[in-house]
């Protein structure tokens, strides 16, 4: 019989024993697994989605929960500011300034959140439009990847947005249709979430423009209509013009003076990022403007130092979980040679040497080892495919159950090493093994 089959006869011989040994042993590799996989996405859905921003700006509150709503769209907005307030960032002027991206929050659709900005805001991200095209009109609205796929929003759709950031539907608004004109192609970013239009839509549907846009032209007076018959409209540049359906001019963002948006993402020049004057502008604002900046930088290191906390918890529980497991294995082992003396006494007589006694014993200690390394590798995917759906419904973030990281190969390295150090004394132990001892005793 080989060594491996013999070893797998002696742990069945004591099921009750090895199963406590492999529950242990997989609780302990799947928390430190399911901590690898959880923190390795979660920091690379937050390192994808910096997309170079280097300020936030908006209304005065926690800059945590700002950077979270404006940025991973996660939380809540802290507030709205007036246009007059952060004029100066929009103005394109400032020659640090990049890019000056307004947001408007606080309206959704079945959860996923509608934002008011410009066409630049996808560039951040470098995303396609998969179908149809980017919006331009008000209440023309492009939708991320997973809008479309799990609301089933497809171009030509019509749909009135919701108050708020639940699915629920209530607190729907009445007025303002928007219409799907786009799909932008996946990207794993946080645009696949959004649903977005012209901040100007925003202002529409919650009545705060003065003269609210339409998509029609006002009808001519009968007068203009006598004095028009026979005139041939499609003679016009070679265009048909018998819709009326261009849109009226927009004012500028910066010349609503007294309107409202949320936040704006601010990117710095590639050459002014490191300049004095960059790396003093968030204090600048916060100390003499009625309005708040804050760092995603400095933010999300807060962010990864408070999860690191609670991260060094579980690893440390884990690997205490792992150590007992280890010795539940040594424990094992080194109690079953007492009853296993004669069986081992009668392989030596049968023409086992010392060696291949010690190489038995190290196998039963490497199988437990690898066994509940399986086990709890496959638990932990489990709880990652159960981690990911409450995020995809709450947050619609998509994480993965499938995929492998290099420190889960790492992890069985740990496993081998301790099911070798939890077998190598009892091993000692039957290598020493006095056959005519142990025959004259038994």
């Amino acid at each position: 019989m080989s060594t491996l089959k013999l070893a797998w006869k002696n742990l069945t011989n004591k099921p009750l024993n090895m199963a406590l040994s492999l529950v242990l042993f997989a609780l302990g590799v799947g928390m430190i697994s399911m901590i690898f996989l959880i923190e390795k996405q979660v920091q690379e859905k937050f390192d994808k989605n910096l997309a170079g921003i280097s300020l936030v700006i908006g209304s005065k509150g926690s800059p945590l929960q700002m950077i979270l709503c404006n940025m991973y769209h996660v939380d809540d907005p802290t507030g709205n500011v007036k246009i007059k307030d952060v004029k100066p960032f929009l103005s394109g002027r400032n020659p640090l300034i990049e890019k000056a991206i307004p947001l408007s929050l606080g309206d959704s659709y079945k959860g996923f959140r509608i934002v008011g900005t410009t066409q630049d805001y996808p560039q951040l991200y470098d995303v396609k439009i998969g179908e149809g095209k980017i919006w331009k009109n008000n209440f023309e609205a492009t939708i991320g990847a997973d809008v479309a796929k799990i609301v089933n929003l497809k171009i030509g759709d019509t749909f009135h947005s919701t108050h708020g950031f639940l699915s629920d539907g209530m607190n729907g608004h009445d007025h303002g249709e928007f219409k799907v004109v786009g799909i932008f192609q996946k990207s794993n970013s946080v645009i696949d979430q959004l649903i977005l239009t012209t901040t100007q839509s925003i202002w529409e549907v919650h009545g705060n423009h003065d003269e609210p846009e339409t998509t029609e032209e006002e009808p001519e007076s009968e007068t203009e209509t006598d004095n028009h018959e026979g005139h041939d409209h499609a003679a016009h540049d070679g265009h048909d013009h018998h819709d009326h359906d261009h849109p009226a001019p927009q004012k500028p963002l910066i010349e609503e003076v007294d309107q409202e948006i949320t936040s704006i993402l601010i990117k710095f020049k590639e050459s002014s990022k490191k300049s004095f004057q960059a790396l003093t502008m968030l204090r600048g604002i916060n100390e003499n403007t009625e309005v708040m900046a804050a760092s995603p930088a400095i933010e999300l290191n807060r962010l990864y130092d408070n999860m690191s906390l609670g991260e060094s918890f579980l690893r440390n529980l884990a690997m205490i979980i792992v150590f007992v497991s280890g010795l539940s294995i040594f424990i094992s082992l080194f109690s079953s040679l007492r009853d296993r003396k004669y069986e081992l006494a009668l392989m030596r007589v049968m023409g086992a040497t010392p060696t291949k006694l010690f190489i038995l014993i190290i196998v039963e200690g490497l199988l437990l080892a690898i066994i509940g390394y399986v086990i709890g590798i496959i638990l932990s995917h489990l709880g990652m495919s159960i981690f990911a759906g409450q995020m995809e419904d709450k947050y619609h973030y998509s994480f993965t159950a499938t995929k492998f990281l290099k420190e889960e190969f790492y992890l069985l390295g740990g496993a081998l090493l301790i099911g070798f150090i939890a077998a190598v004394i009892p091993a000692i132990q039957a290598f020493k093994t006095d056959i005519s001892q142990t025959l004259t005793e038994s």
